[in-house]
């Protein structure tokens, strides 16, 4: 579609389309991907924004729309739904006019070809505009609405998280921050923070992290000093609590397991000149690490492989050191992918848990005697996380924990968690282990 088309598609219809294929099952990354190309470029943002708010708030959404529709829009009209949604978005969480929320979205409603859905869509959004406190009110009278999550990820989260599951939902659905991980070997952090001042980008640093900063207004990666020269990369602070848990040394022989889309593979180079192999079972995304590295100027073997079966030359060799990023539920990322709350059902938390197991065990034998492993998820499930690694330590003779001694996240059972919004943070787990 060429630009002057994509200019006259309604931003509206666009991510309401993008909206009903989520419902679908289909991660908005995935449908960002190509679905942005429908609209003008200087739209894609608020696309964006009603992508990631709709999913974010969908079940509050869902509930406040319940109270509002005598009967239930039909599945096939599904693009309707979407839009009605969006139209309360509009008028719960953003700043668009009231008057044109309502008019925009009926006008979306018309030019999808769906008349006898603008009356409706007109009268629903001008009756929840009446009645807003009423709504509101009823929609936070049950936690389920109010924190917008599944009730099965609800309870989980309360009994994992019984002092803090509060705050967890409230860090969740909230905008992230943009966070940077300055690269130490090119040059300081507070160099970089004064080449950012410089270029009238305020940001300040991540407690806790060498080489984080946190921007105090996102920005275009563009427009960030040095960054395609390779200064700089876009890093939650959390993730880049993982490289130093590996006491790096030059020389080491490395092995960064489930590496795409390589963000940990680049800090690891950055920290120390080691032998790097950056393994990943997904072609596709090896090629985002290949860019990364690229783009930073460093150098590893990168290549395919299942961590669960491993098989080939890598698989032939022992290691210093494993990062082992093992596939999870993602729960400690929901502000930064929010469509998982819809995406990720109670039954994936088993299989996830099994596969995790099945490669700790694969990969435990290539770690050399006196090396250590690093296992990490970005999940908040006890199951995963620390209930995970104590099933494996108490069925492995050879392996012993290394405690984490640190002033950042919680202390588990074993490893340490750190939690959504905490010192500007997304939800890790970390465990060190190493071979006797």
């Amino acid at each position: 579609m060429n630009t002057q088309a994509a200019a006259q598609v309604n931003p509206r219809i666009v991510a309401a389309r993008l909206l009903r294929q989520l419902a679908a099952g289909r991660s908005i990354s995935d449908l960002l991907e190509s679905g942005l190309d429908a609209v003008a470029p200087r739209d894609r943002g608020l696309v964006k924004e009603f992508c990631f708010g709709v999913a974010r708030w969908r079940p509050r959404l869902e509930k406040i729309a319940g109270q509002l529709l005598s009967k239930p829009i039909k599945p096939k009209e599904g693009d309707v739904q979407a839009l009605i949604l969006l139209g309360l978005y509009q008028l719960i969480y953003m700043r668009v006019a009231p008057h044109a929320a309502v008019a925009e979205t009926v006008e979306a409603a018309r030019q999808m070809g769906k008349p006898w859905a603008v009356g409706l869509i007109n009268a629903l959004l001008r009756r929840f505009q009446r009645e807003r406190e009423a709504l509101l009110a009823l929609a936070d009278s049950d936690p389920l609405s109010r924190y917008a999550v599944p009730g099965w990820l609800y309870q989980r989260i309360k009994a994992n998280w019984p002092d803090h599951w509060e705050a967890i939902w409230q860090a969740a659905n909230a905008h992230p921050p943009m966070s940077l991980r300055v690269n130490l070997a090119a040059n300081s952090r507070d160099e970089y923070l004064a080449a950012l001042l410089a270029a009238d980008i305020p940001a300040m640093p991540i407690p806790h992290v060498p080489a984080g900063v946190q921007l105090i207004q996102p920005q275009d990666t563009a427009q960030l000093p040095g960054f395609a020269e390779g200064r700089v990369s876009v890093q939650d602070g959390g993730a880049q609590l993982a490289a130093p848990l590996l006491d790096l040394q030059p020389g080491l022989q490395v092995l960064d397991a489930c590496a795409a889309p390589g963000g940990k593979s680049g800090q690891i180079l950055e920290s120390a000149p080691v032998q790097l192999t950056a393994m990943d079972l997904d072609q596709r995304r090896l090629d985002r690490v290949r860019q990364n590295l690229a783009r930073l100027g460093l150098t590893a073997e990168v290549v395919q492989g299942d961590a669960a079966n491993p098989q080939g030359a890598w698989a032939d060799r022992q290691y210093d050191r494993i990062l082992l990023d093992v596939p999870c539920s993602a729960t400690g990322v929901i502000r930064r992918h929010p469509d998982i709350k819809l995406l990720r059902r109670a039954q994936d938390i088993a299989a996830l848990v099994a596969t995790q197991g099945r490669i700790l065990q694969a990969i435990w034998p290539l770690l050399k005697r006196g090396g250590r492993m690093v296992y990490a998820t970005c999940s908040l499930l006890s199951d995963e996380n620390d209930g995970q690694v104590s099933r494996f330590l108490a069925q492995t003779a050879d392996a012993r924990e290394r405690v984490i001694e640190a002033d950042w996240g919680h202390a588990r059972p074993v490893g340490r968690q750190t939690l959504p919004g905490e010192e500007t943070m997304d939800g890790f787990y970390y465990a060190c282990l190493e071979k006797r």
